[in-house]
């Protein structure tokens, strides 16, 4: 299992820098971008773009969100991690990851996109781990197709 999006697992997280472009705008990471499809304003955009990804982050937390934003913050996060994923090194990382079990493990209760692993007995490991859930769609989507491509060129150079 990797219960921690750092180290050499670093470029899991979503602080990593990896260039995500959304909407025609231009972000340094996925948190970026995230945090700024929680709202449509373009100043607040941009001020999420020109941050730290844990000032993006702060940022994120006080905007007004968008009407919809419970209905497809899960799908946003998806196709941003899609994109961030289609740099060959990244998605060489996380196929290499195999078949672990990926979670991202927090101090700051975040029990939504990861798990807790606070000290406290009652946030130990608690938590949906959202961000390790599609991380593993994605990794098995890749891998999928990897595997199809390799099938293919086999049968190629035996026809």
């Amino acid at each position: 299992m990797i219960d921690k999006f750092n180290g050499v697992h670093r470029f899991l997280s979503n602080f990593y820098p990896s260039p995500i472009e959304f909407e025609g705008d231009q972000y340094p990471a996925v948190e970026h971008a995230y945090q700024a499809a929680k709202t449509d304003n373009p100043n607040n955009r941009y001020a999420i773009s020109i941050s730290k990804a844990s000032d993006a982050k702060a940022m994120g937390r006080n905007l007004k969100t968008r009407e919809d934003w419970e209905e497809v913050k899960l799908e946003i996060m998806k196709r941003l991690l899609l994109k961030k994923f289609r740099d060959p090194v990244l998605r060489q990382q996380l196929v290499d990851t195999g078949t672990e079990i990926l979670v991202e493990g927090n101090y700051w209760h975040d029990n939504f996109w990861g798990k807790c692993a606070c000290a406290r007995p009652e946030c130990s490991n608690t938590g949906k781990n959202w961000l390790g859930e599609l991380l593993m769609q994605i990794r098995e989507d890749i891998s999928y197709k990897i595997a199809k491509e390799v099938e293919i060129a086999t049968i190629s150079q035996e026809a």
